[in-house]
């Protein structure tokens, strides 16, 4: 015998095996157990959720000899022949292909003629939005009053195409998307009766991929059996056959796209073409984490709505404090557009380059979010001291005031330890040297020193407290020393300051010349005006 499909092997025999349907499963057998049954049903609902399944269950419940709580024995004369597609009594109608007037007048013919066994006859229409208007009006009598033995069961996937007149004239029931759990726990349930043994991480996977639809979960799930024929399906195995991406590649590539890293996202993107991925997946799939990342930042209240694991939850969490909802929001903005783009593209892989680069260098758009991204990259260069000229941490502020009245003159400044600046002009290479997610927040630091004392004390500001609580801790703050001494062989003291806080009052810039001149990329040069000597 020929392997019969999963979907089709494992498809609800009666309203008992139907998943995530409840609420109208509940209504059509309440209908069975007490005669109430109409004369014309809608289901409406998207792909793969079990309107035809459900319509079928229903014509044989109507017509079963010995009904069990409303649903059908499916051991009748009746469900048997109904089940093997031989009975005359239920009729079932592709409204994509047939779809004219001519159509809905055999149909208005039939009607005329009593089941020749059985209760009811049940026309069951499927993807019925494709009738055209004449068909549609030549339905509307027949539906309206359709004799006592007659059901129709209208399905469709875009209920907003049927005319009032049609809607009017039905029972609507509209078929939820499937949750993940649901899903899940059938497939688990169906590997078990197969003999497969599949990880919980793997199945929930395939659960989450059919976005609401039993039906492709299945065909998911047979498509990863047959890759893998008699061994455990395992949480890559889905993944490869998928041909997506782990969680964890998106994590790199977003703190790369945080740090301004061009060279880091183009070298993972380079290992993903070379292990055949997907490139629209990919797209599609990372738009997505960066939505969750998104929800996260926005609320920390949604894990039921994200539905990702507690690793990945954490994780998420973790990278809500290194990025501005803004920023996340222009990401957002450009792998949209990317996904629309690269569906009929050829170059698919230099289109999500360029993507990646736009993500790295806003100065490239001139969008509103693009500025405003701008504006954040510049005031952390400015934090961080990229371009603050020699010695001008110690150069006091003259603020005019008004006529008559003084002003009060800033506190004089002592000067930065040498220690200090040989560390702000190695600062780079020291947080370099320390392992992310030190790193990233790292990158966003801004050292400074006591003005007002002048000790030799490294001084790290942060202006996100998320980044401030994580560096603030011993091992935290070893790393740093560490990593100082291995670069400029200097051992300081090293402490971690919220920027907003009090405990800024006093602390000024390290002055350094070389930021600079590397800022410039030329040699400063200050010209002596001549008459100045004489």
């Amino acid at each position: 015998m020929s392997y019969t499909a999963l979907y089709r092997k494992f498809r609800p025999a009666d309203f008992e095996d139907v998943k995530g349907q409840e609420h109208i499963v509940t209504t059509l057998k309440n209908q069975m157990r007490t005669g109430r049954i109409g004369h014309a049903y809608l289901f409406c609902g998207t792909r793969g959720t079990g309107k035809t399944t459900v319509a079928k269950i229903l014509a044989r419940a109507v017509n079963c000899e010995h009904p069990v709580d409303g649903s059908p024995c499916n051991a009748c004369a009746s469900c048997r022949a109904i089940q093997a597609g031989i009975s005359t009594n239920v009729i079932e109608i592709d409204a994509a292909s047939n779809n004219g007037v001519d159509n809905i007048r055999e149909i208005r013919e039939e009607v005329s003629y009593r089941p020749t066994e059985g209760r009811y006859k049940v026309y069951i229409i499927d993807e019925v939005h494709m009738l055209s208007a004449g068909a549609f009006n030549a339905l509307l009598k027949t539906l309206e009053e359709p004799p006592e033995y007659v059901i129709f069961i209208l399905a469709t996937t875009e209920a907003n195409k049927i005319p009032v007149t049609i809607l009017s004239r039905c029972q609507r029931y509209d078929f939820r998307r499937i949750t993940i759990d649901t899903i899940a726990d059938r497939l688990r349930e169906l590997t078990e009766k197969e003999g497969v043994n599949a990880e919980e991480k793997a199945l929930r996977y395939v659960a989450k991929k059919a976005d609401g639809s039993m039906r492709d979960a299945l065909s998911l799930l047979d498509q990863c059996i047959a890759f893998y024929l008699g061994e455990t399906l395992t949480y890559d195995k889905v993944l490869e056959v998928l041909g997506t991406v782990d969680t964890e590649v998106f994590s790199r590539l977003l703190r790369s796209v945080i740090a301004g890293d061009v060279s880091g996202c183009l070298h993972i993107l380079e290992k993903l073409v070379a292990r055949g991925k997907e490139m629209n997946q990919m797209v599609s799939d990372f738009t997505w984490y960066m939505r969750n990342l998104l929800l996260v930042k926005s609320s920390g209240d949604l894990e039921d709505v994200l539905d990702v694991s507690t690793e990945n939850l954490a994780q998420l969490k973790e990278e809500s404090g290194m990025v501005e909802s803004g920023t996340l929001m222009r990401y957002i903005r450009i792998f949209s557009e990317l996904s629309g783009q690269i569906r009929y593209a050829s170059q698919k892989r230099v289109l999500v380059e360029i993507a990646l680069i736009k993500l790295c260098r806003p100065q490239m758009e001139t969008g509103l979010d693009s500025i405003l991204d701008r504006v954040r990259v510049l005031e952390e260069k400015l934090e961080q001291g990229s371009f603050v000229p020699a010695g001008s941490a110690a150069v006091p502020r003259v603020e005019a005031g008004l006529e008559g009245e003084e002003t009060e003159e800033p506190p004089v400044l002592r000067a930065a330890p040498e220690d200090l600046k040989e560390i702000r002009t190695q600062w780079k290479m020291i947080v370099g040297r320390t392992a992310p997610p030190l790193k990233i927040y790292l990158q966003s630091a801004v050292p400074k020193y006591d003005g007002a004392t002048g000790e030799a004390k490294l001084f790290l500001l942060f202006r996100d407290k998320t980044a401030q609580l994580y560096v603030n801790r011993p091992e935290k703050i070893e790393e740093i020393r560490q990593a100082i001494r291995e670069t400029v062989r200097k051992d300081v003291e090293v402490e971690i300051l919220l920027s907003d806080g009090a405990d800024r009052r006093g602390l000024a810039d390290i002055p350094v010349e070389e930021l600079l001149r590397e800022a410039v990329r030329m040699p400063v040069e200050i010209e002596e005006d001549p008459d100045e000597d004489e």
